[in-house]
């Protein structure tokens, strides 16, 4: 019951901050805004654990895979999808994120030495095919190009820094760094990472003091950053890397049925058919084998 509690809050979250990033972009440039909001969830992070009295101290190696995680997870995969979306539809970038699952797979025999699934892959493959059917208008009307190419380029790579942030974190918890304090020094890490690659950039440093932009800054770092992150990778260390990724496939479904409601999408035949295959997709792969009575 609390891994099903977990994976859902990682969904229903992770699916209503779409809508949110959606006032994020406009006056202030989109890496400052991703600094904005895992610097503050960092802060609160931080906050929380001395107010809580949580363990703060740890080695130089703790730290360093720290950073990693915030290295990998929480600032350059981010950029990337950011730029990525500069040549691509978001619809193009959420099928492509969905290959997450294949790289979690992959990177956690190679990396952790876990065991490979038959009913993961043959459940992969049903909800990407699912996501497919979904953004397919977008996919049919999409033309390689230069650019078109090179979207496609930092979609993967960010899809691939994603899955290392993944198996990093896995890698955290079987060594005993609790989720809330890898993620807070993992954020902080991550932000310092983003800040020096702005200054390089000589990005400006602007604000909206707008209800707007205030308000979903604080939904994406309260709701998006510490809870979301929080619950989704303590499911890693719960069921693995490749299980949790299952998630990040009902994220788009979920964030369509938002703007079905938010901003009157209209779903289609082909849309239905992958709602059902991503779903499909998830219960084989999670389902639990039946226990044999003696």
């Amino acid at each position: 019951m609390r891994n099903l509690s977990l994976y859902v809050i990682t969904v229903l979250v992770w699916g209503s901050t779409w809508i949110a990033i959606k006032y994020q972009l406009g006056s202030v440039d989109p890496m400052v805004s991703v600094i904005y909001r895992f610097g503050l969830a960092a802060a609160l992070l931080i906050f929380f654990c001395k107010i809580r009295g949580l363990n703060l101290k740890f080695s130089m190696r703790e730290h360093f895979f720290m950073a990693v995680l915030g290295l990998f997870l929480f600032s350059l995969n981010y950029w990337l999808v950011y730029l990525a979306e500069v040549h691509l539809t978001s619809g193009l970038v959420a099928v492509m994120f969905s290959s997450i699952v294949f790289f979690n797979i992959a990177n956690g025999a190679i990396f952790l030495g876990s065991p490979v699934e038959r009913k993961m892959i043959i459940g992969a493959l049903v909800g990407v095919i699912g996501i497919l059917f979904i953004f397919m208008p977008e996919i049919t009307s999409f033309q390689i190009a230069d650019k078109g190419v090179l979207g496609i380029v930092l979609g993967f790579s960010s899809v691939l820094l994603a899955s290392f942030g993944n198996i990093t974190s896995l890698r955290n918890t079987k060594n005993n760094i609790p989720v809330i304090q890898a993620n807070a020094f993992g954020m902080g890490y991550g932000t310092l990472v983003l800040i020096l690659a702005a200054l390089f950039l000589d990005k400006d440093f602007s604000f909206s003091f707008s209800v707007p932009y205030v308000g979903s800054l604080v939904f994406l770092s309260v709701f998006g950053s510490i809870i979301a992150f929080g619950s989704y990778l303590t499911l890693v260390g719960s069921i693995g890397a490749d299980k949790a990724s299952y998630a990040l496939m009902v994220v788009p479904v979920v964030a369509l049925i938002i703007s079905t409601f938010a901003e009157g999408y209209i779903w289609n035949f082909s849309g239905v058919v992958g709602l059902v295959l991503v779903v499909g997709g998830n219960f084989l792969a999670l389902k639990k084998k039946p226990e044999l009575s003696a």
